[in-house]
């Protein structure tokens, strides 16, 4: 038999057989009893005896019918059958009797039962029924084949990508709220280079700054992933493709890789990593969601969050054997000794991953940007000449000044010289401005409306037109939703 079952179903017959034959073959009784015995013709037996004799016990299994397992329907209705089930959306099964039935009887065939259709549906390729009810996309990421590709040394290839982290902390404020994690990993090792724990959805910041730490020397010796890369791979979110980042690959020389649009394949390790954590770590901590609900109540700030991340990465992740290459991903990063490629200071990689570069002129009061006014002696020289600033978000107190590629001074704020203050506080601080504006002309038009009420415009109401004058409203008869009128004389 073919499977299982058929065996079962096989030895329970020769098993039947046997104990027919049992008499007839230990004792020697006459097999002519023993078919009387059995209710089964002594044609029967004998042949049993025959086959018995010949074959053993393996003679006494039934022989297959020569068009078992065969269909026995016209190719073209099995083909309307499989047709019939491709299509989108797919049609039950008994749907699918119901008309094939229909078309046999039209036709002179013999009509399938529920049975065969439902074999003839469930022996579609499921590759085909995954392209033709699914579509495209969801054929590439089953069945498609995947090259699974690994770096040839270190900092040879990194990838980087955010999630949102199933576990909620809270803020600031002490309100609940949902982080997202920017992780770099290394593709060779496997071994996490940097991350960036965030409240609020990724930025081109954020990912400058998980860079910024993964491209650096760490303070903790038990850490030494670090260096520029050759290649990094990013999808195609907004943060990745942004202008800043790709001006810091071409001062840094890396290069940029983004995946195909919709096509995760290229990320399959960094995804498992925020699978890792997600099932493994979390749960550990308060707050964890679970089908969409905290386990437990959040408790934890951004800050510890982030440093529990961080011991885990440093202890756990990184130091323990990764399962796809044998070895702990640290030790796969060292290899047997290497020199990384480094930026030459901290204060350069900042300059190049951390502050935004934008093109502005000089004025005889300085260098205006973002509703600040920057300025510094040495821009003196410089009235009226294009210049590029470098900016941190973080802090817009004070920029930095290049003119032709040269680093000309540090401007400061003069209104903001020993503050700290961030491009979100400058579009919160436009916000507010606007709604205190908004206020005080609500205010203006109130007055004016005390004393000049024809120059205030106010909305105008649909008016109804009056009845004419001759026309007298009659009561308006029941069941209908029509104003009648009667005529005057």
């Amino acid at each position: 038999m073919a499977d299982d079952r058929g065996l079962e179903i096989g030895s329970a017959e020769v098993a039947k057989r046997m104990a027919v034959l049992r008499p007839h073959l230990v004792d020697g009784v006459p097999l002519t009893r023993v078919a009387a015995d059995a209710g089964i013709p002594i044609r029967t037996a004998r042949r049993w005896i025959a086959r018995y004799r010949a074959d053993g016990p393996a003679g006494l299994v039934r022989p297959p019918r020569p068009e078992a397992g065969k269909r026995t329907f016209p190719k073209e209705l099995v083909e309307l059958i499989e047709g019939m089930a491709l299509l989108k959306p797919p049609p039950s099964i008994a749907t699918i009797h119901r008309r094939i039935a229909g078309l046999a009887s039209e036709r002179g065939w013999r009509a399938p039962s529920y049975g065969s259709v439902r074999s003839i549906v469930g022996g579609i390729d499921p590759a085909m029924a995954t392209l033709a009810h699914e579509g495209a996309a969801a054929f590439r990421d089953k069945y498609e084949l995947v090259h699974r590709h690994r770096a040839v040394r270190p900092n040879a290839t990194w990838q980087a990508d955010h999630t949102q982290l199933d576990i909620l902390i809270l803020d600031a404020d002490g309100k609940e709220a949902r982080p997202w994690l920017t992780t770099v990993l290394d593709d060779h090792s496997r071994a996490i280079a940097g991350y960036m724990v965030m409240l609020g959805a990724p930025s081109a910041l954020n990912t400058s700054l998980a860079l910024r730490q993964a491209i650096w020397r760490k303070a903790d010796p038990a850490w030494p992933v670090c260096g520029i890369p050759d290649v990094l791979h990013v999808d195609h979110g907004s943060d990745f493709t942004s202008l800043h980042l790709e001006q810091a690959s071409a001062d840094l020389r890396f290069r940029l890789i983004y995946s195909g649009v919709a096509r995760p394949q290229g990320r399959g390790k960094i995804e498992r990593l925020f699978r890792t954590i997600n099932t493994e770590l979390l749960p550990e901590l308060p707050g964890n969601l679970r089908n969409g609900k905290p386990a437990s109540p959040p408790r934890l700030s951004l800050a510890e969050l982030d440093a529990a991340i961080g011991a885990y990465i440093v202890s756990t992740y990184n130091a323990r054997p990764h399962r796809a290459i044998g070895i702990a991903p640290v030790e796969a990063w060292r290899g047997d000794g290497w020199l990384p490629r480094m930026p030459e200071t901290l204060a350069e990689l900042d300059a190049l991953l951390v502050m935004v570069a934008k093109s502005r002129t000089v004025h005889r009061d300085g260098i205006r940007f973002e509703g600040l006014r920057y300025f510094d002696p040495t821009l003196a020289a410089y009235v009226g000449e294009p210049v590029t600033i470098r900016y941190d978000p973080r802090d817009m107190g004070e920029i930095r000044v290049f003119h032709r590629n040269a680093f000309l001074c540090r401007a400061v704020s003069a209104d903001h010289a020993g503050d700290s203050i961030t491009l979100k506080d400058i579009q919160a601080a436009r916000v507010a401005h606007r709604r205190r504006l908004r206020s005080e002309i609500g205010e203006r038009k109130v007055r004016i409306a005390d004393f000049f009420p024809a120059l205030v415009i106010r909305p105008t109401l649909p008016v109804t037109p009056a009845p004419l004058p001759s026309a007298e409203v009659a009561p308006r008869p029941k069941g209908t939703r029509l104003r009648t009128y009667s005529e005057g004389d």
